[in-house]
């Protein structure tokens, strides 16, 4: 009988640091995501909106540079898309989204 009382005395044992270890195993998965909100999510949204703000205030004569390393003077808009004058005077139709900044030394941001 006494074998018994602690074979059952065991199991319960056991039941109780399961669910604490369920506790802190649980607590450990919210720590991690708040982590890897703090240092990559956020972040990354706070670069795309001043991006995006960047682009919203573009207007014509401002000197660029895209995102594939073509360097001009914007045209005209039209939508979403900005046409660009390179320095041969040839032009060329970029997506507004293409445009990464303004070239060095014509505009301090």
């Amino acid at each position: 009988m006494n074998l018994m009382n602690i074979f059952l005395y065991a199991q319960q044992a056991g039941a109780q640091s399961t669910q604490g270890s369920m506790w802190s195993t649980l607590i450990m998965i919210l720590l991690l995501i708040l982590i890897f909100w703090l240092f990559f999510i956020r972040p990354q949204s706070k670069k795309n909106k001043e991006m995006q703000k960047f682009r919203d205030s573009l207007k014509k004569g401002d000197r660029i540079v895209t995102i594939g390393g073509i360097h001009g003077k914007i045209v005209d808009f039209d939508g979403n898309t900005v046409i660009i004058e390179t320095e041969g005077q040839g032009k060329i139709r970029v997506e507004k989204s293409a445009i990464q900044q303004y070239e060095a030394g014509s505009k301090e941001s």
